[in-house]
């Protein structure tokens, strides 16, 4: 039924100082890259930078099959364990980072000097520690304010809510499997018309 007044679009909500900043310093990031890597090419010589970069992409695809093989074969004992009803230790017990570190070898393999220098920076084990520490600290303050705000439940259910077009269909979905009749309704579409 229409009504004849348009539809309301429900308000955004207003965007965090680091989404609204972020394509602007990717840009800036990217320039410092490419200009990083001309001061270099005039330095020594096109053949070295060109060495640099392929020299990165080998030791960051090395350095990601590293972690990944150690994250395989922890995931594998974890499991093993498990099966013969051992407690697996915490991933911080262990020495873990196989996150970080498969995230230092991708900026190695990234071209450019400075994700270089930041991906080297990420092997470094007190490094790791410490980015790791700030990691899982930044994310229970995230899982505790959302608690405070409703939980995630309601997190979900405000994504659902502010959709472009603003319509949300409360309901309860019922399979055919699940009707206790098992019968053909008289309102159902794929009937013939009497």
């Amino acid at each position: 039924m229409t009504t004849g007044v348009p539809p309301t679009r429900p308000a955004r909500p207003p965007r965090s100082r680091v989404l609204r900043f972020l394509p602007l310093g990717i840009a800036a990031w990217l320039v410092l890259e490419i200009w990083l890597l001309t001061v270099v090419a005039g330095a020594a010589s096109g053949l070295t930078v060109f060495l640099l970069l392929v020299a990165g992409v080998v030791l960051g695809g090395m350095v990601i099959k590293h972690a990944g093989r150690r994250a395989f074969r922890e995931l594998s004992e974890a499991v093993q364990r498990q099966q013969q009803g051992g407690l697996t230790p915490h991933p911080s017990e262990r020495g873990g980072g196989n996150a970080l570190t498969m995230l230092g070898g991708l900026l190695i393999i990234l071209p450019g000097l400075i994700s270089d220098a930041l991906g080297l920076l990420l092997l470094v084990p007190p490094v790791q520690k410490a980015v790791s520490r700030k990691a899982e600290k930044t994310f229970e303050r995230k899982v505790r304010e959302s608690a405070t705000q409703g939980g995630l439940g309601d997190a979900f259910q405000q994504a659902r809510m502010h959709r472009p077009d603003g319509k949300v269909v409360q309901g309860e979905v019922i399979k055919d499997d699940e009707r206790p009749d098992r019968g053909p309704r008289p309102d159902d579409p794929q009937l013939p018309p009497r």
